[in-house]
């Protein structure tokens, strides 16, 4: 197949590429002139030169595409960047919808994200059928992959477009510590950071979200969206088993949500890098159920812990718990 990722450049498009390319097909990365390329280093795909944001240039980059692997977001927790979030997610998000049905491509595998699932603040897992609660939140990111990812869904229910969703937890493997998102997990891993919050996540391999993708591909429903989901732990469990991997001592003291709602607010207020986003997300179960993917797609969850210990490996290979 001809291939087209959009993202391709960052954690997760890299590892697609690089798979897209062993099964065979001819990959094409849309990137934006200005993108550091470092993760596609050896990587033997063709480069096309557009952005989401801009309409006219994925009409030229989707022209005799079978499909559009569409991986380009923004991820970001402040006020803003919500500016930003609502231009590329939610608007550029539409463009894809809108060059795919000019150019005739055959499908689209949008890389939503369970942000647009939502959020619990119990422990409690959630599954593509489960209600979304949170919109009085008003939170970035989540409003903006949820956008997205309707738009996307309501485009292919109306025969507009040939389209699935997935929607990965948070991915974790080699290489993921160049994310600015995990600075803080950098940190634990590096046996500087001493807290941890009361909440909760879903930790999932890079390599079976990658075979997620491509089983949605191939076995996915028109339309709908399947949760790419392993392990819930609490943010505790999370930090304990980074610690354990990096062989440092893990994270002791509990942070009050209170005082953490707290230093959101003064952070927004002072523009400093903690905000009453971050704070909400920290403290919020992040749990989720895959067993759609795994039923519909044949999707393995693999094991969270081996996700980690393969995030903090690459750490300690790379130079970056010496640092």
């Amino acid at each position: 197949m001809k291939c087209l990722v959009t993202g391709a450049n960052g954690f997760l498009g890299s590892w697609l590429c690089r798979r897209l390319i062993v099964e065979g097909h001819e990959v094409t990365a849309l990137v934006r002139k200005n993108s550091d390329l470092s993760d596609l280093d050896g990587v033997t795909v063709k480069f096309e030169y557009g952005d989401v944001t801009d309409l006219e240039s994925l009409n030229q980059s989707f022209k005799n595409k079978d499909i559009v692997f569409h991986l380009a977001g923004v991820i970001a927790y402040k006020k803003k960047d919500r500016a930003l979030m609502d231009k590329v997610n939610v608007h550029g998000t539409q463009n894809v919808i809108q060059a795919i049905s000019n150019q005739g491509v055959n499908q689209l595998l949008h890389l939503s994200s369970v942000v647009a699932i939502g959020s619990s603040f119990k422990p409690a897992s959630l599954n593509e059928e489960s209600p979304y609660t949170i919109s009085d939140l008003n939170l970035g990111y989540f409003e903006t992959k949820k956008q997205a990812e309707d738009l996307v869904i309501s485009a292919a229910q109306r025969g507009m477009i040939q389209a699935v969703c997935v929607n990965p937890a948070t991915i974790y493997g080699p290489g993921d510590a160049k994310k600015g998102s995990r600075k803080t997990q950098l940190k634990v891993a590096q046996g500087k950071f001493p807290f941890y919050t009361s909440g909760g996540v879903n930790v999932v391999p890079v390599e079976n979200v990658v075979d997620g993708i491509i089983k949605a591909v191939q076995k996915g429903k028109n339309g709908h969206r399947y949760i790419l989901a392993s392990e819930n732990m609490t943010i505790k469990k999370l930090f304990e088993t980074i610690a354990d991997c990096a062989g440092v001592q893990a994270p002791k003291i509990l942070m009050p949500n209170f005082i953490l709602h707290g230093l959101g607010i003064l952070g927004d207020n002072l523009q400093l890098g903690i905000s009453r986003e971050n704070a909400y997300t920290a403290t919020m179960y992040h749990w989720f159920d895959s067993q759609k993917a795994q039923q519909e797609l044949g999707f393995d969850p693999g094991s969270s812990y081996k996700a980690i210990e393969n995030s903090v490996r690459w750490m300690k290979d790379q130079g970056y718990l010496s640092k």
